[in-house]
């Protein structure tokens, strides 16, 4: 009787492990929200379900944003949101709130840029404390006009590629997809601008598996981000998602390490046999293999990688987004790109390669490129997690551990800030029009002390 019992037992001992560890999670998940609505307390936001949170508010069918802007509307300065019984986010769209938050050294939040982990590594868009300091500091030199001018013959030069391929179109009249277009054209300029490479993908586009590989981890990340279920590690982990993310990042590892070394076995050959190498440029990894602190002390192979990393993504898939929406706002606004083409015309007055010297000489262009980054800003949003509490102009604190979600979007199509938000109005950008608004009311890039690794 005790050996047909046994089982019996064994299921009942079982089920009820599994129940108390069930109810153990649901308690601490409680007691995290219970703790979370206690700190945003003096913020009111849209309702939310107790288990889902405003999750089911976000379908991705286009009009995600225009819900933000409906509560932005409700909720003057900032308001909750809720991902799930306990991950809230408190989103900022004004400028004063941003001010305030963007002023601090504050790091990333752990959530959303943990995602970014694997590829990019420890660099300077995740990092954070003594190490985010140091690779700053160590980086800063290179993005020094200096060092940035020669790279305007080589962005001009993949451009050429790309309007020779779009030549062929407007003959035959064929509609294509613009932004693959752009996208290979700033991934063929970040290649020349980070390793001196002429990877030549506009036109083998496909057959680099580094190339492909890029691809692959943008577009990953974002499923990731996007599908609920694959925050989990362990679900991405085992999913076929998770597998194609862990082989494209092998093989972007094995591509930037390789690169790595290969510069490094060179610089030292030129050392030892006293060559003086004139480059045209220096190019990114020779600023981070050339990086010295105070001590005389480098960047090691793994930091050097992290930070190619980072360039290579920061680089090239957000300047693509950038590109494309200011053509499509210019497509839509003709009378404005026509007085686009006739300032740039004038300027090259009959070049075909633009310099660092005529960029002074658009302003008109300038400002329709800003006024399509406030309109459609590459990244909607940013987040910092604080360190210690926080408060605003108003009076009102956040406690540390709080998740703050800098709406760009939100804070670009502010009433009280912008009239008419959504028109497309260059004149915007004119000078005297600019010193009436906080410096934070267009903040397409960030601002503040992080501002190097966000643009």
């Amino acid at each position: 009787i005790l050996l047909l019992n046994l089982p019996s037992l064994s299921v009942n001992h079982v089920f009820a492990l599994v129940l108390l560890a069930c109810s153990v999670i649901v308690v601490k998940l409680l007691v995290k929200r219970r703790r979370g609505m206690r700190a945003l307390e003096p913020f009111p936001g849209p309702p939310a379900h107790w288990l889902l949170g405003h999750v089911k508010e976000f379908r991705q069918d286009g009009h995600d944003l225009e819900k933000i802007m409906k509560w932005s509307g409700q909720y003057p300065f900032a308001f909750p949101l809720w991902f799930g019984p306990s991950l809230s986010i408190l989103n900022v769209h004004h400028p004063s709130y941003v001010k305030t938050i963007l002023s601090t050294t504050e790091p990333k939040d752990d959530y959303a840029y943990k995602f970014f982990i694997p590829w990019l590594g420890d660099g300077l868009l995740v990092s954070a404390g003594q190490k985010w300091f140091r690779h700053r500091r160590l980086l800063t030199p290179g993005f020094h006009y200096d060092v940035l001018k020669p790279y305007v013959k080589l962005v001009s030069d993949s451009t050429k590629v790309m309007l020779d391929k779009w030549e062929v179109y407007a003959k035959s009249e064929e509609s294509f997809e613009l932004f693959k277009h752009v996208s290979l054209m700033t991934l063929d300029s970040i290649m020349k601008c980070v390793f001196s490479c002429n990877s030549n993908c506009q036109t083998d586009s496909g057959t680099n598996p580094y190339i492909q590989a890029v691809y692959d981890l943008c577009h990953l990340v974002n499923v990731r981000f996007r599908v609920f279920p694959y925050h989990s590690k362990a679900i991405f982990h085992l999913s076929p998602h998770g597998y194609k993310f862990r082989k494209a990042t092998r093989i972007a590892h094995s591509h930037t390490a390789e690169v790595i070394r290969k510069r490094k076995e060179v610089l030292k050959i030129e050392k030892e046999q006293g060559i003086v190498k004139n480059k045209r440029y220096m190019d990114f990894l020779d600023i981070l293999l050339s990086a010295r602190d105070e001590h005389q002390q480098g960047l090691s192979d793994e930091d050097i990688r992290a930070e190619v990393d980072t360039f290579m993504f920061e680089g090239h898939d957000t300047t693509a987004s950038g590109i494309s929406w200011i053509f499509y706002n210019l497509a839509c606004n003709p009378e404005h790109q026509e007085k686009c083409r006739e300032e740039i015309l004038q300027a090259l007055d009959g070049k075909d390669t633009v310099d660092w010297e005529d960029l002074n000489k658009i302003p008109y262009t300038t400002m329709c490129i800003k006024e399509s980054l406030r309109l459609c800003p590459p990244v909607p949003g940013i987040s910092r997690k604080l360190t210690k509490p926080l408060t605003f102009f108003d009076g009102r604190t956040v406690p540390e551990g709080c998740i703050i979600g800098i709406s760009i979007y939100g804070i670009h199509m502010n009433t009280t800030v912008w009239e008419n938000p959504y028109v497309f109005d260059p004149m915007r950008f004119l000078p005297e029009n600019v010193s009436k608004r906080s410096p934070h009311a267009f903040v397409p890039f960030s601002a503040g002390p992080r501002f190097v690794e966000e643009t």
